[in-house]
């Protein structure tokens, strides 16, 4: 199984949650400066399709980027704290109605004072509403930076889902 990993703005994939996900399966985890890429989503659209990528992960701006990815490469997709809510602000995001049967989990640390746990519903709640098979995950304790225990706990739960 092939996994391609975002991560979030000015952040880096870490060797726990690497390792945490290979036990899935092959990372793709590219380093991506998203402040200097023109056009991040064709360009990461355009790179991993090649690859046969199997499923999505991602988290904050990484998050957003993974959704929009699951709509074209049509996988099932695991999102951290996505950036929902500034989708409107990032130019040229790809539209595509494809994909929308794939399940989707979102986890939320509901003491994130970067991208608001309640932002991200409002968000689903506009946009989600004719999705069949999704789930959200409010971590109560958790902010912006999930640690790997909750990383992989929800990891866990999002490939079992998968499986099944």
């Amino acid at each position: 199984m092939k996994i391609l990993y975002l991560h979030g703005l000015d952040g880096s994939l870490s060797d726990e949650k690497r390792l945490a996900m290979s036990k899935y399966g092959e990372v793709l985890g590219p380093q991506i400066d998203y402040r200097a890429a023109e056009d991040i989503f064709a360009s990461l659209i355009d790179t991993y399709q090649k690859e046969n990528v199997d499923v999505v992960i991602g988290n904050s701006l990484g998050g957003l980027a993974a959704y929009y990815i699951l709509l074209v490469f049509h996988t099932p997709c695991l999102v951290y704290n996505p950036a929902f809510p500034y989708a409107s602000a990032i130019p040229r995001i790809p539209h595509s109605e494809f994909g929308r049967d794939k399940y989707l989990q979102v986890v939320l640390g509901k003491q994130d004072e970067i991208i608001k746990a309640g932002d991200n519903l409002i968000f689903l709640e506009n946009n989600l509403d004719n999705w069949v098979n999704y789930t959200v995950h409010i971590l109560n304790t958790v902010g912006h930076h999930i640690p790997i225990q909750e990383f992989e706990r929800e990891l866990n739960f999002f490939f079992i889902s998968i499986i099944e």
